[in-house]
C-alpha cells in the first residue's frame, strides 16, 4: 500500500484534501484511481488508512478510515550532529540516518568540513534534506520526521544545552564501555570526511562528550552514522 506524509490535520470518518505533493506523486505519477487505498502520516505520530473518494484534475480528497497508533520510534532519543559533506554523501547519511530511528539531525560545520552552507542562502539545500528525510520515513514506517536543523559552527553547537549522554567518533584509548550508563536521550557527535580535529575533540570533550571507538577500520563521514546507530538499537533491544 503506497505510504505518504502529508502536513494535514487528519481524524477518523472526515475527508482531507491532498497536498500538492501527495496528490503529484500518487494520483499523477502512480495513477491512483478513485477507490484505492494509501497510508498517510502528518508527523504527530501513528498513521492513518485513507481511501481515494474523488479526483480532479488538480485536486483529489480522500475519506480518512481508521488509525494506528504504533509511530515505530527507538525507545531512546538520539540528536545527531553530522558535520557536512559533500554530495550524494550527505544525502546517504540523512537517509540512513532517519531508517535507524534518529530523532533530529543538526547540521554541522567544523575546521575540515567541506561545507560553508549559510541558512538565508542556501535554504533550498536545507529542504532538499528535509525532503530526503520525508521520503526515508515514507520507506522504513516511521511516522515522526526528524527535523534538519539549519548549520551552525560546531564550537556554537557545543555551548548549547545537549541531552545527558554526549558521544563523539573518536579514538578511546582507556577502553571504556560509553554505553554501559548511556541515558535514552543522547546525543552522537560525527565528523567530516578527514575527521574532527584534536582541538575540536578536546572541546567536545570539556563539555561532557566521551570519545567512542567503534572499530579499527575508519568509517567514511557517511557511513559512521549508520554504523553507531544500528549499535544504539541493538544495545538498547538488550535492556
Amino acid at each position: 500500500m503506497p505510504r505518504f506524509f502529508i502536513e494535514a490535520k487528519l481524524t477518523v470518518d472526515t475527508h482531507v484534501e491532498l497536498t500538492e505533493t501527495v496528490f503529484h506523486h500518487w494520483v499523477k505519477v502512480l495513477r491512483a484511481q478513485v477507490g484505492e487505498s494509501a497510508t498517510l502520516f502528518n508527523g504527530q505520530g501513528g498513521e492513518y488508512q485513507v481511501t481515494l473518494s474523488e479526483v480532479a484534475k488538480k485536486s483529489a480528497i480522500v475519506l480518512v478510515n481508521s488509525f494506528n497508533s504504533d509511530d515505530r520510534t527507538p525507545a531512546f532519543t538520539t540528536l545527531l550532529g553530522q558535520v557536512m559533506s559533500k554530495g550524494d554523501r550527505m544525502d546517504y547519511a540523512i537517509q540512513k540516518a532517519v531508517e535507524l530511528g534518529v530523532s533530529k539531525i543538526q547540521l554541522l560545520t567544523s575546521d575540515r568540513c567541506e561545507m560553508r552552507l549559510k541558512y538565508d542562502r542556501d535554504q533550498k539545500k536545507i529542504d532538499h534534506w528535509q525532503g530526503i528525510a520525508i521520503a526515508a520515513c515514507e520507506q522504513c514506517g516511521m511516522n515522526r520526521v526528524p527535523e534538519i536543523l539549519p548549520p551552525l559552527a560546531l564550537v556554537d553547537w557545543l555551548a548549547n544545552e545537549l541531552p545527558e549522554t554526549k558521544l563523539v567518533l573518536a579514538p578511546n584509548k582507556d577502553q571504556v564501555d560509553v554505553l554501559a550508563k548511556a541515558s535514552k536521550n543522547i546525543a552522537l557527535l560525527i565528523g567530516p570526511e578527514g575527521g574532527l580535529s584534536e582541538a575540536e575533540i578536546e572541546s567536545a570533550n570539556n563539555v561532557g562528550f566521551q570519545n567512542w571507538c567503534i572499530g579499527e577500520r575508519v568509517l567514511r563521514t557517511e557511513t559512521a552514522p549508520v554504523v553507531a546507530l544500528s549499535i544504539l538499537l541493538y544495545h538498547a533491544s538488550l535492556k
